[in-house]
C-alpha cells in the first residue's frame, strides 16, 4: 500500500511546482514596428496566444525547463528558439520579412522542429489548401503533395502511395496514435475523413526507426484540429457542393478553452453519385460518409492530457463494369460498409529539464463487403466453427466477408534533460491486435499479432552542422487460432546530417534501414477476393522485407527563390508480391504471394518564384519520377508515371474581400510503359484546373468563399494507380466545387 501512494504522489508531483509565466514583443526586422496577431507557440507543450495591437504578448502557467517558442506570421521567417523557464527578463523577438511562405513545425519527428532545423526532410501540407485545390476527399487530396499518389477504387476509395510503395508499407498516423483498418488490400481505403484534420505530414522514406513495422515506405501522419486558445471559444459551419457528383459534404464544428480544461466537437456527412466522365456515368462508384469527432482535455502547470475520439462510417460502391446511369446516391452490390472507431489518449508529463510522453490508443475497424449472393451445394458453417452469430443487414443480405480488427497501440518516449549538443530521446512502442472473421467467406484466419519496439536516438548540434542518430528493435508475433505460430525480428538504424553548404543552400543526407513483418493476408490467404476478381493464395514461409535507403536532397532559399532537389535510392530484400500462376477457380485468376529483391530510384525537383514588387504573384513548378524494377528486371506493379505540375497563384487584399486568392494549375502525367508483365500500360495526359477564394466579413463575422474547377477540358484520361484501368473505365471528367464556410 506504501508503494502504492508512494507512486501516486510522485506521479502528480510535478503539477506542484510553481507557476511561470513567460512575456515580450514582437517587432519587424527592418523598420522596429510591432507585429500584431501573431502566433506565440510552445509545440512540446500545444499552447500558445497570439500578440496584441502593440505586439505584446504573455502566457501563464508554464512549468520549468527548456522548452522550443516559434513565432510566425504571414510575410514573415518563423521564428525558433529552445528557451529556459522561468526566464527573468521580457523576451524581444525579432522577425526578418519573407515572401515565402512561414515555415511550420513538424509534429512527426522526435524532436518538434521547423522544417528549416529539421534533419529529416519531410512535406506538410494545409487539409484547407488541398481542399482549395478541389480536391473530393483526403485521400485525393494527398496526390497534390510531391511523392505522394493514390491508388484509387473510382473517387470514394483510395489509398496512400509514398514514392512508389503503398498498403503496409506506408504507415498512418491519426491523432497522434497508429491507424489500423485492414490496409493490406488495394481495395481498401484511407478511412479517414478531412473534417477536423488541420494539416498532413509525409516522411518519405524508411521511418522504422521512429514507429516499427509497416514504416518501411514512409508515413503519413494527420494532425487534428487544435484546441480553442486559453479562454476562448469559436465555432464553424461549412459546405460543399460537387457539380460532378451532385454530391456535397457538409459539417459543423465548436470549441471551446477555459484556464485548464478544454473540448471540441465536430460531425459532417457527405454523399456522392456516380462520377462523370465526358461519356459517361461510372456506374456504383456512388459514396456515403459520416464522421465525428470530439475530444477533451487538461493542462496544468506540469502536466497535459488530451482525450480524443474519431467514428468514421462509410458505405462505398465497388465499381466494375458501366451499367445503368443514375444519379442515385445508395451504393449497389457490390459495395463495401465501413466503421472505424479511433480511441486515443495523449499525455504529457513535463520535469524539470526532460519530459515523459505517453500516447495510447485504441482502434476498433468493422469491415463488412457485400455481393451478389452466391448459391452453394453445401451451407457453410463458418461462423458455427468458430462461435459467432450470424448478422444480417436490415435487407436480410448477409456480408460475404466481415472482419472485425481490434487494436490496443501504446506509444511512450522519454526526452532526457539537454547535455551540451545532445537532445536525445528512448522510448517503446507496441501493438496487440486481433482479427475476427463474421461473415459467409473467409480471406484471412482469426488471429492474434503483438508488437514490441525499444528505440533511441541523439539530435547533435555543431556549429555547422546537426547530426541525427538512432538505433531501434523490434519483434512481432502473428499467432493464429487454429494454425501456426510466427515470430519475426528486425533490427534497424538511421543516420542524418543537416548542413548549410552555403548561406541560402541547404543540404540533407539521410541513410536509414527499415523493415516490414508479413501481414496476415500474405501469410494466409486462400481464397476469392472480393472486388479484385483475384484468388489469393498466402504462403507462411515469407520472411521480412528489409529495407535501407539513401536520401539527398538540397534547398535553396532566398527572400524570393526557393529550388528544391530530392533524390531516392531504395533497395528492397525479399519484396513481396502478388504474381499469377496462369490457372484460374471458379473462373477467378490464381494469384500467389511471392518474395523477390527489388529497388527503386527517383526523386522530386521544384521551384517557387515570389517576384519583388509584384508580392501577390508566386509562380511553382516541380516535378517527380519512381522508378520500381526487381532484380530479374521486370518493373514493380502499381508505380505511379512521372508528372510535372505548373502552377500560376495570386494573393493579395481587397477592400471588401480579405486574403483573397486564386490559381490556374496544369498538371502533366507522362505515359507509364514501365509496368510489371501482368499490367496495363496508360497513356499520358494534361489537367487543367483553377479556382479562387477570399474571407468577407457577414454580421461582423469571416465567411470563407472558395470556388474551384477541375478538368477544366473535361478530358478523359486513364490514371496508373487506378484500379479501373483494366476495364478501360475514365477517371473523373469536369468538376466544379463550391465551399462557403462561415466562422463565428
Amino acid at each position: 500500500m506504501k508503494q502504492i501512494i508512494y507512486l501516486f504522489l510522485l506521479w502528480f508531483t510535478p503539477v506542484l511546482f510553481a507557476q511561470n509565466t513567460i512575456e515580450g514583443t514582437l517587432i519587424e526586422h527592418h523598420t522596429n514596428h510591432p507585429i500584431a496577431f501573431a502566433n506565440i507557440y510552445f509545440p512540446q507543450l500545444e499552447k500558445g496566444t497570439t500578440t496584441d495591437d502593440s505586439g505584446y504578448f504573455i502566457i501563464n502557467n508554464l512549468p520549468s525547463g527548456n522548452y522550443k517558442i516559434v513565432c510566425s506570421f504571414i510575410g514573415y521567417e518563423s521564428f525558433s528558439k529552445t528557451i529556459n523557464i522561468p526566464l527573468n527578463t521580457k523576451l524581444e523577438i525579432v522577425l526578418k520579412p519573407s515572401a515565402i511562405e512561414m515555415g511550420e513545425i513538424i509534429i512527426s519527428t522526435p524532436f518538434h522542429k521547423l522544417q528549416s532545423e529539421n534533419v529529416m526532410k519531410v512535406e506538410q501540407a494545409k487539409i484547407a489548401d488541398l481542399k482549395a485545390r478541389g480536391a473530393l476527399t483526403l485521400s485525393d487530396g494527398l496526390s497534390n503533395i510531391a511523392g505522394v499518389e493514390s491508388i484509387s477504387t473510382g473517387i470514394g476509395i483510395g489509398k496512400p502511395v509514398i514514392r512508389g510503395l503503398s498498403s503496409n508499407r506506408v504507415l498512418v498516423y491519426t491523432q497522434g496514435v497508429r491507424l489500423e483498418n485492414q490496409q493490406f488490400g488495394d481495395e481498401h481505403g484511407l478511412g479517414l475523413n478531412s473534417s477536423g484534420v488541420e494539416s498532413v505530414e509525409v516522411i518519405k522514406g524508411p521511418a522504422s526507426l521512429l514507429y516499427g513495422s509497416d514504416a518501411l515506405g514512409g508515413v503519413l501522419y494527420i494532425n487534428p484540429e487544435k484546441f480553442a486558445s486559453q479562454n476562448t471559444n469559436a465555432a464553424d459551419f461549412e459546405g460543399t457542393y460537387f457539380g460532378n457528383t451532385l454530391g456535397y459534404e457538409a459539417q459543423v464544428g465548436y470549441k471551446e478553452s477555459a484556464e485548464k480544461l478544454k473540448f471540441l466537437i465536430r460531425g459532417s456527412m457527405s454523399e456522392h453519385s456516380d462520377y462523370k466522365t465526358a461519356d459517361y456515368r461510372v456506374s456504383n462508384s456512388r459514396f456515403k460518409e459520416q464522421d465525428f469527432k470530439a475530444g477533451i482535455g487538461f493542462q496544468d502547470k506540469q502536466f497535459k492530457t488530451e482525450f480524443r475520439y474519431n467514428m468514421n462510417h462509410s458505405k462505398l460502391g465497388i465499381p466494375g463494369e458501366i451499367g445503368e446511369q443514375t444519379t442515385s446516391k445508395t451504393p449497389e452490390l457490390p459495395y463495401q460498409d465501413i466503421t472505424n472507431h479511433v480511441f486515443s489518449s495523449k499525455s504529457n508529463i513535463y520535469f524539470e529539464n526532460s519530459s515523459l510522453d505517453i500516447n495510447l490508443g485504441y482502434i476498433y475497424n468493422d469491415r463488412k463487403e457485400f455481393e451478389e449472393p452466391h448459391h452453394h451445394d453445401e451451407h457453410d458453417n463458418h461462423d458455427e466453427e468458430h462461435g459467432h452469430e450470424h448478422e444480417h443487414e436490415h435487407h436480410g443480405l448477409d456480408a460475404a466477408l466481415h472482419m472485425k480488427l481490434k487494436t490496443f497501440n501504446y506509444d511512450i518516449k522519454y526526452q532526457l534533460p539537454v547535455y551540451g549538443k545532445f537532445e536525445t530521446i528512448v522510448g517503446t512502442q507496441g501493438m496487440h491486435q486481433t482479427n475476427g472473421n463474421y461473415g459467409d467467406e473467409l480471406l484471412i484466419p482469426d488471429a492474434t499479432t503483438n508488437d514490441f519496439g525499444i528505440f533511441g536516438m541523439t539530435h547533435i548540434h555543431f556549429n555547422k552542422a546537426d547530426v541525427q542518430i538512432g538505433a531501434r528493435f523490434d519483434t512481432r508475433q502473428v499467432n493464429l487460432v487454429q494454425g501456426f505460430s510466427k515470430n519475426f525480428n528486425s533490427f534497424n538504424g538511421a543516420l542524418g546530417v543537416k548542413t548549410n553548404l552555403f548561406e541560402l543552400v541547404t543540404a540533407r543526407l539521410n541513410l536509414a534501414s527499415g523493415f516490414r513483418a508479413p501481414n496476415l493476408a500474405e501469410l494466409t490467404s486462400y481464397g476469392t477476393h472480393e472486388g479484385t476478381n483475384r484468388f489469393e493464395v498466402g504462403d507462411e514461409n515469407l520472411t521480412n522485407e528489409q529495407n535501407f535507403q539513401t536520401d539527398l536532397s538540397f534547398e535553396f532559399k532566398s527572400e524570393h527563390v526557393e529550388v528544391f532537389v530530392n533524390g531516392f535510392y531504395n533497395l528492397v530484400n525479399d519484396y513481396i508480391f502478388l504474381q499469377p500462376d496462369g490457372t484460374s477457380i471458379n473462373g477467378t485468376p490464381v494469384y500467389h504471394y511471392v518474395q523477390e529483391h527489388a529497388k527503386l530510384y527517383g526523386g522530386e525537383i521544384g521551384f517557387h518564384f515570389h517576384p519583388h514588387p509584384l508580392d501577390w504573384l508566386h509562380v511553382e513548378s516541380s516535378f517527380e519520377t519512381v522508378t520500381g524494377k526487381q532484380d530479374n528486371g521486370s518493373y514493380l506493379p502499381l508505380i505511379p508515371a512521372n508528372s510535372l505540375s505548373n502552377t500560376l497563384r495570386v494573393e493579395f487584399d481587397t477592400k471588401w474581400i480579405d486574403k483573397l486568392s486564386g490559381f490556374v494549375k496544369l498538371h502533366s502525367t507522362f505515359a507509364q510503359n514501365n509496368s510489371n508483365t501482368f499490367e496495363t500500360h496508360t497513356a499520358g495526359y494534361n489537367l487543367l484546373s483553377a479556382g479562387m477564394g477570399g474571407n468577407i466579413t457577414l454580421f461582423k463575422n469571416n465567411l470563407n468563399v472558395v470556388v474551384s474547377r477541375t478538368n477544366l477540358t473535361n478530358k478523359t484520361y486513364i490514371n496508373h494507380l487506378s484500379r479501373l484501368k483494366d476495364e478501360g473505365i475514365y477517371n473523373i471528367g469536369r468538376n466544379i466545387s463550391v465551399s462557403l464556410s462561415y466562422s463565428l
